[in-house]
């Protein structure tokens, strides 16, 4: 079993409320990507609406994973720069694989489909991610390919006292 990778699907309720709960589920059982749980799905809405908005200005790619029964199971999004000493690498934002696929190896077959995506963007030469320091995760994206290129020491405040590191991540495609 594996998954079915597409860049820049076609928006419909059905993938809006997949990501929704995706992002909720994710969120919900641990996972770092910008929220804290508990969630709701209200909660995360705005965002996305902010991430879709990107998508119809230009400024961010989906690319959205599939399980063998047609749900929605990864996420990644690319963020692209706007100031012209940056156009030469994107962002990768919210990459997320729902909980009932964790220990499948489908994180390591996002990112790589991912990279593969990003290898055919005009002028992208490197992708950069951060993820939240103390979960592994920076062990978890050096497995992958991804370089630690810096880290800032208590950025992530999920909880009174619970500072965590901000750690960036970098993969050169050439």
């Amino acid at each position: 079993m594996s998954l079915t990778f597409t860049l820049d699907p076609s928006v419909t309720p059905d993938l809006r409320d997949g990501i929704l709960d995706l992002w909720t589920d994710v969120t919900n059982a641990g996972g770092a990507v910008g929220f804290v749980a508990p969630v709701t799905r209200e909660a995360i809405r705005p965002e996305l609406v902010h991430h879709f908005a990107a998508m119809a200005d230009g400024r961010m790619r989906l690319l959205a994973g599939h399980d063998e029964e047609g749900r929605l199971a990864a996420t990644a999004f690319f963020g692209f720069n706007t100031h012209r000493l940056k156009t030469h690498w994107a962002w990768l934002y919210t990459v997320m694989v729902h909980p009932r696929h964790q220990g499948k190896g489908y994180g390591r077959d996002l990112l790589d489909a991912a990279e593969q995506a990003a290898r055919t963007f005009d002028g992208i030469e490197a992708i950069q991610l951060s993820c939240r320091g103390g979960l592994g995760l920076e062990r978890f994206y050096a497995s992958c390919g991804y370089k630690e290129v810096g880290r800032i020491p208590g950025a992530i405040r999920v909880a009174p006292d619970d500072d965590r590191d901000d750690v960036l991540m970098w993969l050169p495609l050439v």
